[in-house]
């Protein structure tokens, strides 16, 4: 039976852009204990390394996953970002510390039972949706834990709610997920996402554990394989890589990826 295992294997999405925007800002990603592996994905950080000149915009491209996130520095405000199908900018200060939880696909859904599609394209504070994690990141965290600390602590508290928690793996949900990983996010979702339901089903099991469709998932996930794979701005024109993976044209692969990323594609891998 296919379950969450899979995804992690298949799926590793990535937010690029600070390393192209910024001094004096560092982003970073450290794993969660092994138990929590095939639901989360990272815990992650970012902050100024040193007060900067003037505010910053943090801009997250669409990756197909549901994350918590909160500053260290006052961790009572706490929030969770849902599935989005375009990038979002989010303006900061010239000085912050923000800490985060990054699920796979999936896996917030079926730990909180929240339905994905409710969160869809936005976010919202976590004291609205899961009050008990609000709650528990408000009386557990402050500026002067290390990242070891900050994942001991969200590592014992996950592996205690995974022990206490019944998963829904539904194997039709979960082929259908497999089936677009590994095809990259390049195919016909009517055709070949063939797993014995009706789209009409697909789609309300799509919704609520992912927050939309299987076609917007796939279209997040060929982006993300993209931005994996880094292409040059020479090798986009003279490859034609956006045949490769799935676009009719030019104009479309370029329009597709700047509602996802931000910039165009030849910004994007410029440098």
């Amino acid at each position: 039976m296919k379950t969450s295992a899979d995804i992690r294997q298949l799926y590793k999405p990535i937010q690029p852009t600070v390393k192209q925007s910024a001094d004096n800002v560092a982003y970073s990603e450290f794993l969660p204990d092994i138990r929590l592996q095939n639901y989360i994905y990272c815990y992650w950080e970012l902050k100024t390394t040193e007060t900067l000149s003037e505010p910053f915009i943090y801009r997250v491209v669409a990756d197909g996953c549901i994350d918590i996130f909160f500053e260290l520095n006052n961790p009572k405000d706490n929030f969770v970002m849902g599935f989005c199908k375009k990038f979002t900018e989010f303006p900061l200060d010239n000085s912050f510390h923000y800490i985060g939880v990054r699920f796979l696909p999936t896996m917030f859904p079926q730990l909180f039972r929240i339905n994905a599609s409710e969160l869809s394209n936005r976010f919202e504070q976590l004291c609205n949706v899961v009050p008990k994690v609000s709650t528990f990141i408000a009386d557990n965290f402050h500026n002067q834990l290390t990242p070891g600390q900050i994942q001991k602590t969200f590592d014992s508290y996950f592996i205690n709610l995974i022990e206490n928690t019944t998963f829904d793996n539904d194997s039709r949900l979960y082929n259908a997920i497999e089936k677009i990983l590994q095809e990259f996010g390049v195919l016909n979702i009517e055709q070949d996402l063939n797993t014995g339901i009706s789209q009409r089903q697909l789609r309300r099991l799509f919704e609520f554990y992912i927050g939309d469709t299987a076609k917007t998932f796939a279209k997040v996930v060929r982006f993300q394989n993209i931005l994996r794979a880094k292409p040059s701005s020479q090798s986009l024109r003279q490859n034609k890589l956006f045949f490769d993976v799935g676009y009719y044209d030019q104009a479309h692969f370029i329009k597709e990826f700047k509602n996802f990323y931000g910039v165009t594609p030849s910004k994007a891998f410029g440098r």
